[in-house]
């Protein structure tokens, strides 16, 4: 059902029909690198808020969507990570009676994220309060908890259902529209970057694990949604074809990391290896490329930080 009434552009909102906006949240000041979307449904529905200080541009763009801080009825995230969820506890407090759905395993971080905000303190030092700064509490008693499948109506006949998708987080759902046929991936298929089409993994420490991974990107696919709507970046028609490459990129990553631990190297040149043997597969990386783009993804979904993980799964795999 699109909208009848169409609404004059806004800067960092895309009308993607069915009543689906995708909103820029510009994370770290950065357009196009983390997105929120909202469902215009009958109960109106936010699928991820993006970090802490991008909570005040999300309520912005609700605003020139013709939403109140009343009519806001749910916030759902696809898992807990601050890109995704950071803003939780501010944007509930912008919109007092939204319920607000996760993972059961991420409920309690949710109200309480001192431990959540600890860990990432000890990953991004100094940067962290540039790139996500401080998760505000959300009020217990409006979370609500899913498990291995769950449904949130969005009134009108219409709802999300929720699908457990761990592999790059144990709290990590996918949702997927019973109208629109949308599938908002989070983190679990990757990062794909519009610009140049590319699609990286994600899969940084400590929940990282290869089976699970690619059985959660079986599972989408048995779906059949119309389409993916990545958190990082946007809508991507080509269901099948871009699953598919998921899991490539993800093996790929797996079997340079494998290479260099089982030579005895260390992360430092694990990365090296992966970013040699990985550099003819992403436009990004070309010569003529635009350098903004790459940097503003590197920033925040950087090949380190998936090394590292990888590392950490095969260490936990296969001790030495």
């Amino acid at each position: 059902m699109d909208t009848a009434e169409r609404r004059p552009p806004t800067p960092g909102i895309t009308d993607l029909g069915h009543d689906v906006y995708e909103i820029d949240t510009r994370m770290a000041g950065y357009p196009g690198i983390t997105a929120g979307y909202l469902i215009r449904s009958d109960r109106p529905c936010l699928v991820e808020t993006g970090t802490a200080p991008s909570a005040p541009v999300v309520r912005e763009a609700l605003a020139a969507l013709g939403l109140g801080p009343a009519d806001l009825a749910t916030v759902v995230v696809t898992h807990i990570h601050l890109d995704h969820a950071g803003g939780t506890g501010d944007i509930a407090a912008m919109y007092p009676s939204a319920e607000v759905v996760v993972h059961e395993r991420g409920a309690r971080h949710l109200a309480d994220p001192a431990r959540l905000m600890a860990s990432a303190r000890m990953v991004y030092g100094d940067a962290l309060d540039r790139l996500f700064g401080a998760m505000r509490p959300t009020p217990a008693e409006r979370i609500i908890s899913v498990a291995e499948r769950g449904r949130i109506d969005l009134g009108g006949g219409r709802w999300l259902d929720s699908h457990y998708s761990p592999g790059h987080a144990k709290h990590h759902v996918g949702l997927i529209d019973s109208v629109s046929g949308d599938l908002y991936v989070g983190d679990a298929a990757g990062v794909y970057i519009p610009e140049t089409r590319d699609l990286r993994p994600a899969t940084p420490p400590p929940d990282f694990d290869l089976a699970t991974a690619l059985r959660s990107l079986r599972m989408f696919a048995a779906l059949r949604p119309e389409r993916l709507l990545f958190s990082h970046y946007g809508p991507v028609p080509d269901v099948a074809e871009t699953l598919l490459r998921s899991a490539e990129e993800i093996q790929v990553w797996v079997e340079e990391t494998r290479r260099a631990r089982d030579a005895g190297l260390d992360l430092d040149h694990a990365v090296a290896m992966v970013q040699q043997r990985t550099r003819q597969r992403y436009a990004v990386l070309a010569p003529d490329a635009d350098p903004d783009v790459a940097a503003r993804f590197e920033a925040v979904s950087g090949t380190e930080g998936s090394v590292a993980g990888i590392m950490h799964w095969l260490d936990r795999e296969n001790p030495s």
